[in-house]
């Protein structure tokens, strides 16, 4: 399954694989404590403290520069391809933002004494060809000589400030688009199994090596109010970000949702990462879940997603008009989950 004659896998070198390597949400919380009291400059028109996809710097009235860094341990075995993934996932942040990437830096962590030189050259050869793909060169880096393999980037993008996306622009009436299926983290564990089939594999290379390109501009479609992208957290923790952000209540409808078949049936014979568990305990405050909610849901929804689609707030009219963005730019299976609503929470139908 899945044959790699190289002498060591990547992934038997990690604990953890991907965005399902984050921290536990209420650790996370925990370690981030009180906000710092420094007065932050005016130009810093967005940090940390909204809990966006990147920070953001006014330079001038027709130009904001948009930063933002993602990195983890390998999710596939391929070097090449964990090198695709890492920087594809990197790069959503900047397009989450509207924002279009500029150039990059990388972040390299490699156990040197275990890994062949030529493995670490193509991973970041895979990298290097996402970002000069998206525009946005390897312009340098750092490495360090590291237990686990780590790989990801800086990466750096401008925006118009007036059409900046953050997440927490929603607002009641809107409709809730998603950019790409759910399941990578069923897909990947299920890898580390020998149990993914040849087919859901390339599923799963081919949706995390898709960049988010549809994101830059789209708040120029008009109606565009609030993006984030659906990693770590899963799709139920990122919506509710987005809707603490915005002080309003997601209502999302289970059978709208794209998901990958072999991922659905994967988690019905009780596959899952340790990563959807500790989602959905940091989320379940607040959801409202219908009579026939299972457990199939409950790992889908808090799935932790490696280089996981768009999700966009847009007001209905604009709602094909986004939809067509998306599945021009190769996201077939873009689609409408969901509304928003006064309230707060995420209500699931």
């Amino acid at each position: 399954m899945m044959d790699d004659t190289r002498p060591v896998r990547l992934s038997s070198l990690a604990h953890g694989g991907g965005c399902g390597c984050k921290l536990d949400p209420a650790v996370l919380s925990d370690i981030l404590g009180t906000p710092s009291a420094f007065p932050l400059p005016a130009e810093l028109i967005v940090d940390a403290a909204t809990r966006d996809d990147a920070a953001v710097w006014r330079i001038n009235d027709e130009t904001a520069l948009v930063a933002t860094t993602d990195f983890f341990t390998p999710i596939v075995d391929d070097p090449d391809v964990f090198g695709r993934i890492a920087a594809t996932n990197a790069l959503s942040d900047v397009y989450a933002m509207g924002a279009t990437p500029i150039f990059c830096l990388a972040l390299v962590g490699m156990p040197v004494g275990k890994l062949p030189p030529e493995t670490i050259r193509d991973i970041l050869a895979g990298g290097r060809a996402v970002a000069e793909a998206a525009g946005a060169p390897v312009a340098g880096g750092h490495s360090i000589d590291a237990a686990e393999p780590i790989y990801g980037l800086v990466a750096l993008g401008t925006v118009h400030p007036d059409r900046l996306l953050t997440n927490a622009g929603a607002r009641p009436g809107d409709v809730l688009v998603l950019g790409k299926p759910i399941g990578i983290g069923v897909f990947s564990a299920a890898l580390k199994q020998d149990r993914l089939s040849d087919a859901a594999y390339a599923q799963m290379v081919a949706s995390t090596t898709r960049l988010n390109t549809p994101g830059a501009g789209l708040a120029a479609l008009g109606g565009v109010h609030a993006v984030t992208d659906v990693t770590g957290f899963g799709l139920l923790g990122h919506l509710s970000e987005m809707c603490a952000g915005a002080g309003v209540k997601a209502v999302i409808d289970r059978a709208a949702i794209p998901v990958f078949d072999e991922a659905r049936t994967l988690a019905g014979e009780g596959l899952k990462t340790g990563a959807s568990g500790r989602n959905w305990a940091a989320v379940k405050a607040g959801i409202s879940c219908p009579e026939d909610w299972t457990g199939i849901d409950e790992v889908l929804w808090c799935d932790p997603q490696t280089s996981g689609g768009l999700l966009v707030s847009c007001a209905p009219d604009q709602a094909d008009a986004v939809l067509a963005r998306f599945h021009e730019q190769g996201h077939a299976d873009a689609a409408v989950i969901g509304r928003v609503e006064t309230g707060e929470g995420i209500s699931v139908i």
